[in-house]
């Protein structure tokens, strides 16, 4: 068997940087080995302290907008100057800046694109009751990158305590990791997985936001249990609040491209390495048991190491940092965590999510060249 059907990742994931107009449309064009037309973008202002992240994706379509770092509900652009313009062949095109929008204003920005199924949508229909409930969803998934984005109407009314509902994701295998955010309310980010825990199994209860530093919570009942090959279980409270809407973003771990895992920091210059099977595109980090940002590394950004910039997921800030942080090394099988104290490097735990530049080894078993 290969180690990797994914010799070329910028088929599936790549990360733009570019100049913001302030007005008129501008049309950014990716620059990887292979066209990407994405999915689900992550955009974010890199020099402005007060700009919102803005989240797009072709499901919810381009005039819906939400921020990681807000609880704010889903907004909805002018479909005539809407931040967001199109989903193009090999890139995007941003048009003119609405309130906060960090996708075309003047200045630096950042934009971090997945593909997912092509905007191509399945329905599924609600169904059932108690355990055999089914939420009325749609999915449009890429099941060779390991990435489905879901839209789904919640359904908690028809289940009992510690029953759930039954969300398809279409990835035909289970999720690793799952990010979810109500689209029609104000509500937090809610990140769950079998690695955002305290321990080494599934919680129905444990679960992280996007948008906070705050390390691992089950203050809040989200009844969340290990999905499985078909469906992502959902029970009563938090992410399945009955007629209210949603989107979820599902990831499946692809050997040679994706990584979802945890590590301990161990808060010094020779810091923790983790192996991912690949040379890092981007990195996203987050302290489970401590207090700390979500983080978030790209080769694009610098491209050399010590990699010394970075921005939170869970802020309008600015990039962070400079020539004396040395955050990491990113290496052609992992990344290696260099700072002593805050940052990828405490002494805490941390989950990551990982996505790939180049393999380390081929689909035909020949090893890449370390850069």
């Amino acid at each position: 068997m290969a180690y990797t059907n994914i010799d070329d990742p910028s088929a599936f994931f790549q990360v733009a940087l570019y100049n913001g107009t302030a007005g008129d449309n501008n049309a950014i064009t990716n620059d990887g080995n292979s066209d990407l037309q994405p999915d689900w973008l992550l955009f974010k202002h890199r020099t402005a302290s007060t700009q919102d992240w803005y989240v797009v994706d072709s499901s919810r379509g381009s005039t819906k907008g939400l921020a990681t770092n807000t609880t704010a509900a889903e907004t909805t652009s002018s479909s005539s100057t809407k931040d967001f313009q199109t989903f193009n062949t090999d890139g995007f095109t941003v048009g003119t800046p609405e309130d906060t929008n960090a996708c075309n204003s003047g200045g630096t920005h950042a934009a971090w694109q997945w593909k997912a199924g092509g905007g191509t949508t399945t329905s599924v229909s609600a169904s059932g009751t108690g355990a055999n409930c089914i939420n009325a969803s749609t999915h449009q998934v890429n099941q060779d990158a390991g990435f489905s984005i879901i839209t789904y109407t919640g359904r908690a009314d028809q289940i009992t305590v510690h029953q759930t509902t039954n969300l398809t994701h279409g990835l035909g295998v289970a999720p690793n990791l799952t990010i979810m955010k109500k689209r029609d309310g104000v509500a937090d980010w809610v990140v769950m997985g079998k690695n955002v825990t305290s321990s080494s199994a599934y919680s129905a209860n444990e679960h992280l936001h996007l948008n906070t530093d705050a390390a691992i919570s089950d203050a809040e009942y989200t009844g969340y249990y290990a999905p499985t090959s078909t469906h992502i279980r959902l029970g009563d409270a938090l992410v399945n609040d009955t007629g209210d809407d949603y989107v979820c973003y599902a990831f499946a771990e692809k050997q040679g491209y994706s990584k979802f895992g945890k590590y301990v920091g161990n808060a010094v210059t020779n810091g923790t390495f983790i192996y991912t099977g690949f040379k890092p595109a981007c990195i996203i980090t987050k302290t489970v048991n401590a207090t700390e940002g979500w983080g978030i590394y790209d080769n694009k950004r610098q491209g050399f190491n010590v990699f010394n910039d970075v921005l939170g997921l869970d802020t309008q800030g600015a990039t962070y940092g400079g020539s004396n942080y040395n955050f990491m090394d990113i290496l052609s099988n992992g990344f290696k965590c260099r700072r002593a104290t805050y940052g990828p490097n405490q002494s805490a735990t941390y989950i990551y999510m990982a996505f790939a530049e180049n393999p380390f080894v081929t689909s035909t078993g020949i090893p890449t060249t370390a850069r």
